[in-house]
């Protein structure tokens, strides 16, 4: 997985309302998610979106795995 997805994703409050988005582009992470989750390949996304590198795929999960890890849920 892509450690370094500082380098890859950025937030810009002018840009996409400021969620987070892959570095010069105004495709968020969450648009990824949603293409994998809805079973589009790498390639597939790389085929539509070809702005985009497989380097900034793994940047948007890791991100995701990134902020789901640091996530907590305080019980009342």
């Amino acid at each position: 997985m892509n450690n370094n997805w500082q380098n890859s994703i950025s937030i810009d409050s002018n840009i996409r309302f400021g969620k987070p988005t892959i570095t010069g582009t105004r495709i968020c992470v969450s648009d990824i998610l949603s293409w994998l989750s809805q079973g589009m390949s790498i390639e597939e996304i790389l085929l539509d979106f070809p702005e985009l590198k497989k380097q900034d795929i793994l940047a948007a999960l890791a991100f995701a795995a990134n902020r789901e890890n640091i996530t907590k849920i305080i019980a009342a």
